[in-house]
């Protein structure tokens, strides 16, 4: 049905001025694969998750049953100061590092691929769902496309207005220039009737609830800026949170899906909150990985690189008996400061009479076991309108519908957000070559820029 599809509409956000040939750009970067045989990459898309700690990389090839299959993986190590908090700091060594990382799966896929679907994260990306109240005056009238339009621009220019004015408060009074980057429709009533499709119905109240996603245009330049540099046509950008939510919603089997979502990375956390499979709201907070290495920097006075290996070896249980208490110690602060970044972002969602009691994690961040048990055995949940305590769980590679890994590289819960953002670029490909002049794809359309 025509919502189903909606709710997990991503916005496309294209960018195609490039600065040179595809065999100039091989030429300078080294990106050649040997072998390919002139394979074609028409059914082809790279999904790059830039992440503070790792680019990561997929190559995924489209099949006729309109499911994915990854036949490409790469992933390479990011800088100290590559990234701040998930957003892009230097250009030109991020760059490099995704054009290893490419080079690795373009060589796994044995084909070169151009379309991209790229990830932005960072706490200045602000997503939320509004709900907008509208009272026709023709009550009598049946509702047509161009109404629909009128009813979504109102909402996005509303939220747009809402997300400048909150980024204004956090930047003590600097106006900051944002652009929409996801649009997805979560539900729309009329005169207290659900509906899944709102052409052709009367009636005099129309609510609609419409989730958007807006991002700094800094941050949006830096990642043009990046595919512009590696020769690829950026066909979207995806909040990571919300990429997250479409590798789990998956396709109609999913629609109910219930449930909080966070991705914990290197420099941020990345919170989705689902509700009956809407994407009610997105939120992060500068707390990842890499906060409680510098929390055992910090504490037991050892450099960065140091401090990485004693919080890994705290995770595998490989850690000398006398190093383990203070290291528990430096962690144990970080995570009390998370959980209470956790309970503050989800206490934003005021609107919703209860939370998901559901909880799955995923991110490199994620793999440090202490944030699973904080979670699960705290009551930092109590002041939070959740029935019961959460139950919390790593989402699983095989949980993401219609994704499949044929390379067997993708083994864990550090994938998730890259899987997501091969789902985004799935959307926009099918939206954009959907039957022309039809209703669903106008309304698609409306979601777009």
């Amino acid at each position: 049905m025509l919502i189903d599809k909606l709710k997990t509409v991503g916005q496309q956000t294209a960018s195609r001025a490039l600065a040179m040939s595809r065999d100039k750009a091989k030429q300078l970067k080294g990106r050649s694969v040997a072998g390919k045989g002139g394979g074609s990459a028409n059914n082809h898309i790279v999904a790059l998750d830039i992440g503070t700690e790792f680019v990561k990389a997929l190559i995924g090839r489209f099949s006729s049953d309109g499911t994915i299959e990854i036949i490409g993986v790469g992933r390479r190590h990011q800088a100290l100061s590559d990234m701040q908090a998930g957003a892009i700091s230097d250009i030109a060594s991020v760059v490099e590092n995704c054009d290893q990382a490419l080079s690795e799966a373009e060589n796994q896929a044995q084909v070169s691929v151009r379309e991209t679907v790229i990830g932005i994260a960072g706490e200045l990306v602000k997503g939320t769902t509004m709900t907008i109240r509208v009272a026709r005056k023709a009550a009598d009238k049946t509702i047509d496309i161009e109404e629909m339009e009128k009813i979504i621009r109102l909402v996005q220019e509303r939220a747009e207005a809402k997300a400048k004015q909150q980024l204004a408060w956090e930047m003590g009074g600097k106006e900051v220039a944002i652009r929409l980057v996801n649009s997805a429709l979560v539900s729309i009533e009329i005169d207290g009737y659900p509906v899944t499709n709102p052409i052709g119905f009367q009636g005099r109240d129309v609510v609609i609830q419409l989730y958007t996603a807006f991002a700094p245009m800094i941050h949006i330049g830096a990642l043009e800026k990046t595919a512009q540099e590696l020769d690829l046509d950026l066909m979207a950008v995806a909040a990571e949170p919300f990429a997250v939510a479409r590798a789990v919603i998956g396709d109609k089997q999913n629609q109910n899906l219930s449930a909080i979502l966070m991705d914990v990375g290197g420099g941020t956390t990345d919170i989705a909150v689902i509700d009956d499979g809407g994407v009610q709201g997105t939120k992060m907070f500068g707390i990842g990985g890499r906060a409680y290495t510098h929390a055992i920097e910090r504490d037991l006075g050892v450099s960065f690189d140091q401090a990485e290996t004693l919080k890994l070896s705290f995770g595998s249980n490989q850690l000398p008996p006398q190093k383990i208490a203070p290291v528990e110690a430096a962690l144990s602060k970080t995570a009390d400061v998370w959980v209470s970044g956790i309970e503050l972002a989800l206490g934003e969602f005021s609107k919703l009479d209860h939370l998901p009691h559901r909880m799955f994690l995923c991110g490199g961040g994620a793999s440090l076991d202490m944030l699973m048990d904080r979670l699960e055995a705290e009551n930092w949940y109590k002041k939070l309108p959740l029935t019961r305590r959460p139950s919390v769980h790593l989402i699983r590679p095989e949980q993401v519908v219609g994704i499949k890994d044929t390379t067997g590289k993708i083994t864990d819960h550090t994938f998730i957000t890259a899987m997501g953002l091969l789902r985004v670029g799935m959307d926009t490909l099918q939206f954009s070559a959907g039957e022309s002049g039809s209703i669903r794809e106008k309304l698609d359309r409306m979601l777009s820029v």
